[in-house]
């Protein structure tokens, strides 16, 4: 097999794992392999990675940054969705995917590749996150997932193959879970995580503060929306990234967003994972409550039922299937006059909501307010009960 692959084109990140996969895909497949690292925010120093490629026999690096075509393309318009999977995670590994991916095709095309390669395991959500959005833009495209080929299956057997072939090791403990992060969010899985039962250790977090240890003193934060886009941050234009970026800030230094889940793998298992998005979980709060304001109640009613559908396509895999289209620019008809304010307050883990103001409000205080009014007549809801009510009295009737 390894004949028919002459050029791969690799999702690295640096780290052991997909060292040992660049190396491993030149000495298995005898072909070129292309480094490919995306910047979506994951805090590291990604220049480093290009030196450390190419010593373990890339014959090309890419690093790309996608931080704005990220949060543009894929964080917001999930945010405009609401988008949350079982009620709880907010996507942030799911949502980067088939950016990587698609970068990842296009760089093949541009190298003449006729295969890809990822990192994930056989058990995990990612490998079929990476190779769905593989054949949705090129079905003739090879793919090589070694996790699902080779005999290194443990981290000591990837240590030797690593120092066998001369490919540089991290030298301090091992962190005993795995983690991925982006700019949405970083997640902790495995290892010491395994056991639904154990609490995480404080040490483990790294974008937010415990809510033990967050200022005693409570913070505002005003955001504005346009069409449903988060667009400034305390009157501050921002781009997506810096302003995703500055409420991380704000969200982490308060403890807010810290997430403990047991969920619903698409493989089939269940699986624990610890979930800290500071940023995402204001924003969401703050895109909510703009909606309250300028939202039709059915339509919003309608969009809600929507919701659970749309997050298990993107956590299944499923960016770039015709119905994902089809929800997408449903959801984003309902974001024309998502436009406003709203004031948050970040206290100790809680985010809640101070105010909303919108020029596109649908709220009238004339109409609801508990005062005399001029424009309710209060005697026309007898008719609307007695009508609403019409099928339960025959029910009632029926039974006596």
């Amino acid at each position: 097999m390894g004949k028919d692959i002459k050029k791969v084109v690799l999702a690295y990140s640096g780290g052991l794992d997909t060292s040992v996969i660049l190396k491993w895909l030149v000495e298995t497949y005898q072909c070129e392999v292309v480094a490919f690292s995306a910047d979506i925010g994951q805090g590291e120093e990604l220049e480093p990675v290009r030196g450390k490629a190419e010593a373990s026999g890339a014959c090309a690096v890419y690093i790309d940054d996608l931080r704005e075509e990220f949060v543009k393309d894929y964080v917001f318009p999930a945010f405009r969705a609401n988008a949350i999977y079982e009620g709880q995670y907010l996507l942030g590994t799911s949502l980067a995917r088939p950016l990587i991916s698609k970068r990842q095709m296009e760089i093949a095309k541009l190298e003449g590749a006729d295969a890809v390669s990822h990192g994930a395991t056989g058990k995990g959500n990612d490998q079929v996150r990476f190779e769905l959005s593989y054949l949705a833009i090129d079905p003739s495209i090879k793919i090589i997932a070694p996790w699902r080929e080779w005999d290194l299956n443990s981290r000591t057997k990837l240590m030797a193959y690593a120092e066998k072939h001369g490919i540089p090791v991290p030298t301090t403990q091992a962190k005993p879970y795995s983690s991925d992060r982006n700019l949405l969010h970083i997640s902790f899985e495995g290892g010491v995580l395994e056991d639904p039962w154990a609490p995480p250790e404080e040490d483990m977090f790294v974008m937010s503060v415990s809510p033990q240890q967050a200022p005693d003193q409570p913070e505002e934060v005003l955001i504005q929306f346009e069409q449903g886009n988060p667009v400034a941050v305390n009157g501050e234009k921002l781009s997506p990234a810096n302003l995703l970026a500055k409420l991380n800030e704000l969200g982490g230094k308060h403890g807010v967003g810290r997430m403990d889940i047991v969920e619903n793998r698409f493989v089939g298992m269940k699986s624990r994972g610890v979930y800290e998005t500071p940023g995402g979980t204001i924003l969401r709060i703050a895109h909510m409550n703009m909606e309250t304001l300028t939202m039709d109640r059915e339509v919003a009613h309608l969009r809600d039922s929507l919701i659970p559908k749309y997050a298990e396509l993107v956590y299944n895999g499923f960016w770039f299937s015709p119905e994902m289209k089809l929800l997408q620019t449903t959801i984003d008809a309902t974001q024309e006059n998502v436009c406003g304010e709203v004031l948050l307050e970040l206290y100790k883990g809680n985010c809640r909501v101070l105010g909303r103001r919108s020029d596109k409000s649908l709220y009238r205080m004339d109409f609801a307010t508990f005062e005399e009014d001029e424009v309710y007549r209060q005697k026309d809801a007898e008719g609307f009960i007695r009508l609403n009510s019409l099928r339960l009295r025959i029910q009632s009737m029926l039974n006596k």
